[in-house]
């Protein structure tokens, strides 16, 4: 599996509801914003942790810890930061198809409140300028899933390396999933999606929220209705309520959350549920036993701080399809 997307280094901090309202930042979402901006903030809650991060790097982490050979194409700086993210990447055994570019490295303040939710403060630095000469096409002709990043598609250029990244897959024989990433994501580039549901993926990942908001609708079996076409495979994660999965016009699979993880922070849940579903994908998994193994992922990472697995998950899979 490939994912393409932001390279960013999460700096993870612990702070009160209150404190987050009183930054002027809206509980729970992600905003995207100058350094400038994003260092003010930081200094009024500081410390945290510092790791590799980014939505579709967090899924490639989950998937080599699960045991699939994974690679990751996004871009860095030449600085500390741009450093702290390679080295600690690949460590994980994630292959790094590393462009570099003038600028800083791409970093997300993350604030974790005691609820266990987070609402994120992202300045993409060189992150943003990925484009079409920065895609490792070995990579892509390689694997067998290639997994994009909504939150890229703010960026012109980064749009036409989706697009140069879906022909070089596809003429490959290889199949292109996208993550919407985020509800406000969606409504800036809700025609746009939907395009790429409808005429060039061939699976779909995202939330309730993003579902209905991409469809138009408050109803999420009316939103599953809409989105449907032959060849789309489609996944929507609902948090303590499992995930629902759909193929083409076949029926919705409810695949309920199993155990009781503890909720200490939600950062990188849909991460890896994701790095479980495309994990089973590759493994030739019936549908609803990919989803089971992306909740068993998900339930692991929300049962700590951070957005990557604190132990390894490859001992999950037998579990989703036992």
């Amino acid at each position: 599996m490939c994912g393409i997307g932001s390279a960013l280094v999460d700096v993870l901090v612990e702070a009160t509801v209150d404190q987050v309202l009183a930054l002027g930042l809206r509980k729970g979402s992600m905003e995207l914003m100058d350094l400038e901006r994003a260092d003010r903030i930081h200094a009024q809650v500081p410390g945290g942790i510092e790791r590799s991060g980014g939505s579709v790097a967090n899924t490639t982490a989950g998937l080599a810890s699960l045991g699939a050979s994974a690679g990751f194409i996004g871009k860095v700086a030449d600085d500390r930061l741009g450093a702290v993210f390679g080295d600690d990447l690949t460590s994980l055994g994630v292959k790094f198809g590393r462009a570099t570019g003038p600028g800083g490295t791409g970093r997300s303040l993350i604030l974790v409140t005691p609820d266990a939710d987070r609402t994120m403060c992202t300045t993409l630095g060189v992150a943003a300028t990925l484009g079409p000469d920065d895609l490792d096409h070995d990579l892509l002709t390689r694997a067998q899933i290639t997994y994009l990043e909504g939150y890229l598609w703010d960026e012109p250029q980064a749009k036409a390396a989706f697009r140069k990244a879906i022909g070089v897959a596809h003429g490959a024989g290889r199949r292109v999933a996208m993550s919407m990433s985020d509800p406000f994501c969606v409504d800036r580039h809700r025609v746009e999606y939907a395009a790429l549901a409808s005429e060039e993926l061939d699976l779909l990942l995202g939330n309730e929220a993003e579902l209905c908001s991409l469809m138009e609708v408050d109803d999420l079996r009316e939103a599953c209705r809409r989105v449907r076409r032959p060849g789309l495979m489609v996944s929507v994660t609902r948090g303590p309520l499992g995930a629902w999965v759909f193929e083409g016009h076949g029926p919705i699979v409810e695949v309920p959350v199993e155990g009781n993880s503890p909720v200490i922070d939600t950062t990188g849940a849909g991460d890896l549920f994701a790095a479980g579903l495309l994990f089973g994908l590759t493994r030739g998994f019936e549908f609803d036993a990919c989803a089971r193994l992306g909740n068993l992922a998900a339930g692991e990472v929300i049962s700590h701080v951070g957005a990557r697995p604190d132990r390894s998950l490859a001992g999950l899979a037998a579990g989703a399809t036992g």
